[in-house]
């Protein structure tokens, strides 16, 4: 049998009857259960906190941390394994799964947060808000396959709060959007729904949003805030690394640091179901390969015409679409593809060389 561990100093400040967990109400499903294999001794836990060399997990003999063979990366919080008592050794296939692209050239994904009912995206209604990274946050939890909530905070702030509600709700049929007053507690009271026994909520947007003022009034725990700075609307950063927490409706809340920029990779399926109305439009060009530009008969190009399609929700569609083919490729297809051209480059330069020669050169 594994051994048992004491809590650690991820569960600081958590009431001691929050500490104490079910599988069930942890989130363990019959889809992590069917992967356990019958004649293991190993025990199941949740992913809570992912540091740089060891994991804090929760299961139902409490809190503990695991040493990884390999790098932590490979897990995110709020996902599922199987360990030994004293090191992680089966990730277990999440239902849901968030990422993004590493900085740089390479194709690699960065895990975010795993195995969620909902994504809450929190912006707020001031510069802060931007369609196009609204659609970066859609388009992933499309692609993961949970359920989009845009939550507007500082609503308090502005005269007509439902501007910013309707260019959210515009965005996508299948988001709920609710406007807050995230220092209001029964306004964050609304998010009690995807919160509840055996739920799992993150809650993702840039610093200074309210993310953890939110996080603050759903788990009762008592995170340090920090303001905006009043010249961009910008904030400082006060959550420095992703967190599994307990939430007093019975279920749980990841909380992220700000990011400002989501790189999506392997997301055309989530991108296809956030611009369904561009995507069931192109059925109609005369071209399949139709480029929704100058060629005739181009359905998506009539719709603007004539007012049913916005052309800047169009422009955000094809750059989505265009990043992320660009960061879905793997380093040896952009080589391959580097080298052919190259390759022709250098047999079109050839033919010209030999053809300004003239006839005698050979």
């Amino acid at each position: 049998m594994p051994s048992t561990g004491a809590a650690h100093s991820f569960v600081t400040g958590i009431p001691p009857q929050l500490t104490e967990h079910t599988l069930t109400s942890l989130g363990w499903t019959p889809h992590f259960a069917h992967q356990v294999p019958t004649d293991t001794s190993l025990a199941p836990a949740r992913v809570a906190e992912v540091h740089r060399t060891r994991l804090a997990v929760l299961g139902a003999d409490g809190a503990r941390d695991l040493a990884v063979a390999g790098s932590t990366g490979a897990y995110a919080v709020g996902d599922w394994l199987l360990h030994d008592g004293d090191r992680a050794q089966m990730r277990l296939t999440p239902l849901t799964e968030i990422s993004r692209k590493v900085a740089g050239t390479t194709s690699e994904r960065q895990l975010i947060a795993a195995n969620l009912d909902a994504l809450a995206i929190v912006t707020s209604c001031n510069a802060d808000f931007q369609p196009a990274r609204l659609e970066r946050y859609l388009a992933a939890a499309a692609t993961a396959g949970c359920l989009p909530i845009v939550v507007l905070t500082k609503a308090d702030m502005v005269a007509d709060p439902g501007q910013f509600a309707r260019q959210a709700q515009a965005l996508s049929p299948l988001v709920t959007v609710l406007a807050i007053d995230a220092r209001d507690g029964d306004d964050v009271a609304r998010l009690h729904p995807w919160v509840q026994p055996g739920m799992t909520l993150a809650l993702v947007g840039s610093s200074g949003v309210g993310k953890t003022t939110i996080l603050n009034a759903l788990t009762g725990l008592s995170e340090v805030t920090q303001g905006i700075r009043e010249d961009d609307a910008r904030g400082r950063h006060t959550t420095t690394f992703r967190a599994l927490r307990p939430a007093l409706a019975g279920g749980w809340l990841i909380d992220t640091p700000g990011m400002r920029e989501l790189a999506l990779s392997e997301a055309s399926d989530g991108i296809a179901v956030l611009f369904g109305d561009i995507t069931e439009l192109a059925q109609d060009c005369r071209f399949s390969d139709c480029k929704h530009g100058r060629e005739p008969g181009c359905a998506v190009q009539a719709a603007i015409a004539d007012g049913r399609l916005d052309p800047a929700r169009l422009k955000r569609h094809q750059k989505l679409d265009r990043e992320d083919r660009h960061n879905t490729e793997s380093w040896h297809e952009r080589h391959a593809r580097f080298r052919a051209f190259g390759k022709a480059t250098k047999a079109g330069k050839s033919r010209s060389d030999h053809k300004r020669a003239g006839p005698d050169a050979d």
